[in-house]
């Protein structure tokens, strides 16, 4: 495996546990963290691999080495902090990746559509992880490949879906947007063809976009 250096913006635990588990798998791990309390301990419990600064600021992600960056993980708490961060390592330092924590569910589109790769809400994966446990929603997010502007999503056909009965064929699926198996209870998952007729509790796994994710939406579950 290729060791990747990889700038970790805010030194709290998210980011603590990550460089830790980072640098045990011998990649190069470097966190930016303003508290020097913080810092210390990081250094004391880590080795040198902390430097104190606004993860924000150029001159401070110069300091950093984000030239030379694999990976730029922003996880403070503050998710304009973390916009930020990633913004200025994709567009003034050219990282080939980035990574934001969003802390407030509601900026998860916002941070998508501005060009973050990847985000991570912790509040949604656990909401999600909850209705495969207890329904409440049909449909999950699997997978957001935010760089491309896709995700991978999970509905769950219902007695009341209108998509019930019908084949894909039938349906006016949105263009950009491929169902790309069916989940059927006793069988093996299957690519579907068009014919590919829906029964109840199918699950659906469709790789589409945020924009035609509402029209998804509407023409499978309601």
């Amino acid at each position: 495996m290729k060791s990747l250096y990889i700038v970790i913006v805010g030194g709290g635990n998210i980011g603590y546990y990550l460089s830790k588990a980072l640098l045990n798998q011998g990649h190069e791990a470097l966190i930016i963290e303003r508290d020097v309390k913080k810092c210390e301990r990081l250094e004391d419990e880590l080795g040198s691999c902390c430097l104190r600064g606004d993860g924000c600021e150029t001159v401070v992600l110069t300091e950093a080495g984000l030239n030379r960056a694999d990976v730029l993980i922003a996880t403070t708490s503050h998710d304009e902090d973390n916009l930020v961060s990633c913004q200025v390592a994709k567009h003034r330092f050219k990282v080939p990746r980035t990574i934001a924590l969003v802390n407030n569910p509601n900026n998860d589109a916002t941070f998508r559509k501005l060009g973050i790769d990847a985000t991570i809400s912790v509040t949604n994966t656990i909401l999600e992880h909850v209705e495969q446990e207890i329904p409440v929603h049909p449909l999950i997010h699997l997978l957001t490949m935010s760089g491309h502007m896709e995700e991978v999503i999970e509905l769950l056909i219902t007695k009341d879906s209108p998509a019930l009965g019908k084949s894909i064929g039938q349906l006016k699926l949105p263009q950009d947007t491929t169902v790309a198996l069916i989940i059927r209870e006793g069988e093996r998952p299957k690519i579907p063809s068009p014919d590919a007729v829906f029964k109840e509790n199918d699950r659906v796994i469709a790789l589409t976009t945020p924009d035609s994710e509402k029209i998804l939406e509407k023409i499978l579950l309601s």
